[in-house]
């Protein structure tokens, strides 16, 4: 009982310390003058994805590679079978063929490139520092597109502009435009943003250790592989701000948000949690995963490409389609 209880508080402390690690962070650069497109593209970005980097890389030092790598992979899968699906059947997805072809073959691809490492390579830090250029570049090439407004009109939004959307998405538009945290940051002044994303940095380390801590205890307990807690109950647990900022998204009818924010999920956690994984805590993957997970993976890119194509729209059918695929992995990877 008290490695759930470690995992659940873990998992809360993640959230929460993402969501002000976030704030903070934005808060502080929008002091700086530094720009809302730049600020959604890395800082948003980045700090979405800090649950789920602070989980691999503390696994992966832990030598609990199962748990590192699972995370990454499983929240692939469930990124696009659960919450893409969920998406879908709240409203369904208009899909931009331009955008569509742009990020939809990049997450395809650096799924195929993450396959094959596990089968001739390791992820050591030449991997990892190669991941971490491509996701550079992609960010580059993100800014360049987004700040020529005649070729988004044209091509559509990047998915990692999207991502940045969903989050704002989420909290009814930028931080600094809410009645609320505009009044506290005037009365606490400069120093609030600073603390708060300290705060949130200190609880996402802390809810990492906690949350390994208690996957390793409870796997061990229940005699399941710390692989397969990894790749779903750390996976989805880690993915619940895509999950809810996706949903908000679909909800209030902005399905394209929904489909960036997922897209742009699975590109930063395969090139960055990745890539910072193998640069910080270089590991090799589990044979598990190599032979099944990673195919897995693969294949649910390659569906959402396939999906997406078909009118250039996901519908609540095909999204029901997507969370059924999930609920038949769940039953092949789950001990019987």
């Amino acid at each position: 009982m008290s490695d759930i209880i470690m995992l659940a508080g873990g998992l809360a402390l993640l959230l929460v310390g993402g969501e002000l690690l976030v704030r903070g962070s934005v808060a502080v650069a929008e002091r700086a003058g530094m720009s809302p497109l730049l600020i959604g593209l890395t800082l948003v970005g980045f700090g979405t994805s800090a649950p789920e980097l602070v989980t691999s890389v503390q696994a992966s030092l832990a030598g609990s590679p199962g748990i590192a790598i699972g995370n990454i992979v499983g929240s692939n899968i469930s990124n696009i079978f659960l919450i893409l699906g969920l998406a879908a059947v709240v409203s369904p997805i208009v899909v931009a063929s331009a955008a569509l072809a742009r990020d939809g073959m990049i997450v395809v691809a650096t799924a195929i490139a993450f396959t094959a490492v596990g089968h001739f390579w390791q992820l050591d830090r030449a991997v990892g520092a190669a991941a971490l250029v491509l996701l550079v570049t992609y960010l580059v090439y993100a800014w360049r597109q987004e700040s020529r407004p005649r070729e988004v009109a044209v091509e559509g939004h990047t998915s990692a502009y999207e991502r940045g959307e969903a989050f704002e998405e989420l909290h009814d538009g930028p931080l600094k435009s809410q009645p609320a945290a505009k009044r506290l940051a005037q009365r606490l002044g400069a120093l609030m943003p600073v603390l708060m994303a300290l705060a949130g940095l200190a609880l996402v380390v802390g809810g990492g250790k906690l949350l390994v801590d208690g996957a390793v205890g409870m796997a061990r307990a229940f005699g399941i592989s710390e692989t397969v807690i990894g790749l779903t109950i750390v996976a989805v647990g880690t993915s619940a701000p895509e999950l809810v900022t996706s949903l908000v998204a679909a909800v209030r009818g902005h399905s394209a948000v929904a489909l960036g924010n997922v897209l742009g999920s699975n590109i930063y956690n395969t090139l960055g949690i990745g890539g910072a994984t193998a640069l910080m805590a270089p590991t090799g993957m589990p044979a598990e995963v190599v032979r099944f997970d990673n195919y897995v993976m693969v294949a649910a890119s390659v569906l959402l490409i396939v999906l997406a194509r078909s009118g250039f729209r996901i519908n609540r059918m095909e999204g029901a389609l997507l969370v059924a695929c999930y609920a038949g992995y769940l039953w092949a990877l789950w001990p019987k």
